[in-house]
Formats: C-alpha cells, structure tokens, sequence
C-alpha cells in the first residue's frame, strides 16, 4: 500500500501518524499519572515534568501534521450496511480525538507558562533541553494556571475514556461485525 489512502485501506503516512502518535500519547498518559502521583523525589519529577513538556510539544505538532494530512489523503469507504448512528458516532469521537491532541498540549503549556512559581524560580519549559517554549505570562498568573490545569486533568480522563472507546469499537469491527475497520488501520487494505 502507497502513501496516500484508497477507498479500501489507509495509506502508510496516516497508518504511521495514528500508531505513532497512539503510542506517544499512551506514553504520555502513563507518564503524567506517575510523575504526578508516585514520584516523591522533586529532582526526579522535575526531570519528569520537562520530559513530559517535551513530548508534548512533539505531539502538538504531530498532531498539527496528522491533521493536514488527514484533510488531504483519502478515507477508506465506511463499510457498507454500517447504521447511521455508527457512522456519527465514529465522525464524533474522531473529531473530539482530534480536538484532545490539540487541547491537551495547549493547555499544559499554557498552565505552565502562567505558573507564577516557575517565574520566580527561573523554570524556563524547554523542549528536550535544546529551546525555550515562549512564555507569554510573565511574572505568572496563578488563575489561568489553576483553570490550564483543571482542563488539562478533566482532558486527559476524556482522553483515556475516548481511547478505549475507539479501541473497543476497534475490536468490535474486527470481531462481532467481521468487517475490514481494523484490518485497513493495521495492515491499509
């Protein structure tokens, strides 16, 4: 299979985004709830933190990437005899999947940007120790970091809620309804 989609399969540039980035955002949720919750060591959560910003940073623009290349490339055709509320269901929880990988890191970045602690520590966020994210909210503001921070937890749960909604149905094409829905993400036809 080519690059670019046909009316049976996804193509390896969309199967990549989407395994790519299914792999760095599972990364990502496992990370934010460890570094938040289990590690004790401010040192080592720091290192945590700034790890998690860098991916983050990744993803936004990978997800920026997907999108464009969703907008150009052709969707495979939705199986046939697919009910009504199918097809909306999965146009829905694609675009709400699509507007989390966008949400997510902006709201992390901005809640760290607004963090009136980082400024006075000198915390700069960088993006794998190699440049600073622009920080727009000097000194800080305590308000919008709490509210970035809030959106970002409440996302990251419909986040996770979403994934295993859109791997269960997966399953459910490949299983109980025995049609190509997997098939044509794994292996394009």
């Amino acid at each position: 299979m080519g690059a670019r989609g046909t009316a049976t399969g996804w193509g390896c540039v969309a199967r990549a985004f989407h395994w790519g980035m299914a792999g760095l955002i599972l990364f990502m949720l496992g990370l934010g709830v460890y570094m938040a919750n289990f590690v004790p060591d401010l040192l080592r959560q720091f290192e945590l933190f700034q790890l998690h910003k860098s991916w983050g940073f990744v993803i936004f623009f990978l997800a920026l990437a997907r999108l464009g290349w969703r907008l150009l490339d052709r969707a495979p055709e939705e199986p046939a005899g697919m009910p009504a509320w199918q097809r909306v269901a999965a146009r829905a929880s694609h675009a709400a999947l699509y507007v989390l990988m966008l949400a997510m890191p902006l709201s992390g970045w901005i809640m760290v940007s607004a963090s009136p602690d980082a400024d006075i520590l000198g915390i700069r966020n960088m993006v794998f120790g190699l440049f600073p994210m622009p920080d727009p909210w000097v000194p800080g503001n305590a308000g919008l970091e709490t509210a970035a921070g809030e959106f970002h937890a409440a996302a990251a749960i419909l986040l996770a809620a979403l994934l295993v909604m859109h791997a269960a149905a997966a399953l459910w094409h490949h299983f109980g309804a025995r049609d190509a829905v997997l098939r044509r993400m794994v292996v394009g036809r």
